[in-house]
């Protein structure tokens, strides 16, 4: 029972091909979803994520490639019978039926008997705290209380998987927070798979226990967030995560599991997998609130900084953005703290010397 429940709402995707004429929207993707875990499909507009949840949940067929979940092939299977519910992104609630009808509606269209489907209704609006508006008619309710209503519809027919198509996109700021820190909560106490597409990399990050970033129809990286966050694994995933700068150098020396890059300044930074040649074109990535400003004549450490001019700043509160441009014209932005920041009477033109610490770089392979 233990190993058939760890099955349960797992999702694999093997090789999974979408084709609309010569066009692929999604592109020979592999990828392993684990039972019970919340996943973020993350990605720009047109990326792919949407035709992939489509294709778990039975509503494109696939060009190519397979489908399972529960370790059940389903590529070819109705949507009804995947163990799969989806939450549409415009919430698709019927306008003149109430609420506790809405939630009831599958079903009703089971044959289950009113007095059954209304008892299970209910106990779904209790759980999305929404039984006091059963009686309320869609248009009487707020984003955040139509998105309810929503989850509970969705929920109702106790799927393995929930398949959720940016359900925060139509809500405020505030309401979105808000909502984010329910799903999670649901998801946790409900312990089946979620699986949640959105272009919000916050969204992403609070709410997932893996991440996966599309490109052109393609998985770009998919890992834990934190993963995802200090260890991208290219300039693509570095620049839509946000939080970082990509810079580049040539390589002037490797040896060991150090490298020194020539670019503007000569620094050194460590290397996890890769042993590039001298000469190679580098790219690296550096987070934009580990790098320290200093005066340019303050002396600096043997390993990670580099000289740049300041070319205007954006003041955020507790925090101030600073744009700045290296010797041979590569722009980075740090973060810094105001407390920080105004220590020191600087502004635009000014040079400053921008460092940072070894763990805060990482190198993300040759530049294409």
């Amino acid at each position: 029972m233990v190993e058939q429940a760890r099955r349960l709402g797992k999702i694999e995707l093997i090789s999974l091909s979408k084709f609309f004429g010569e066009s692929a929207a999604v592109d020979k993707i592999s990828l392993s979803i684990p039972a019970a875990s919340y996943c973020c499909l993350l990605g720009p507009s047109g990326c792919g994520k949407t035709t992939t949840l489509r294709l778990i949940a039975g509503h494109e067929t696939a060009s190519d490639g397979s489908v399972l979940i529960s370790n059940r092939e389903v590529t070819d299977a109705p949507p009804a019978s995947r163990g799969t519910a989806m939450m549409f992104q415009n919430y698709a609630l019927f306008p003149h039926l109430n609420c506790l009808e809405n939630v009831a509606f599958s079903l009703r269209m089971q044959g289950i008997n009113k007095e059954e489907r209304n008892s299970r209704a209910t106990e779904l609006l209790s759980l999305v705290h929404m039984e006091s508006f059963s009686g309320r008619m869609p248009s009487q309710l707020s984003g955040g209380q139509q998105q309810r209503i929503a989850l509970a519809r969705a929920l109702i027919t106790k799927p393995d998987v929930l398949l959720l198509d940016e359900p925060l996109s139509a809500l405020d700021p505030f309401l979105r927070t808000r909502m984010r820190a329910e799903l999670r909560q649901l998801q946790k106490k409900l312990g089946i798979t979620f699986v949640h597409v959105t272009h919000s990399q916050d969204e992403a990050m609070a709410l997932a226990d893996l991440v996966v970033v599309m490109q052109s129809g393609r998985i770009e990286q998919a890992d834990h967030p934190r993963e995802v966050f200090n260890a991208p694994a290219n300039s693509f995933v570095a620049k839509f995560i946000g939080g970082h700068n990509v810079l580049s150098g040539v390589v002037r020396k490797s040896s060991g599991s150090s490298v020194s890059v020539e670019g503007p300044d000569d620094f050194r930074f460590d290397l996890s997998s890769q042993q590039p040649d001298v000469g190679t074109k580098l790219s690296y990535a550096i987070r934009t609130d580990a790098i320290k400003l200093s005066p340019p004549n303050t002396k600096q450490a043997e390993f990670g900084f580099v000289r740049a001019v300041i070319k205007e700043t954006e003041y955020a509160g507790s925090d101030v953005r600073v744009t700045l441009q290296t010797t041979d014209g590569q722009e980075f932005v740090a973060i810094c703290k105001e407390a920080d920041f105004y220590t020191n009477v600087w502004g635009a033109g000014d040079s400053v010397n921008a460092s940072w610490e070894r763990e805060n770089i990482h190198a993300i392979g040759p530049e294409d």
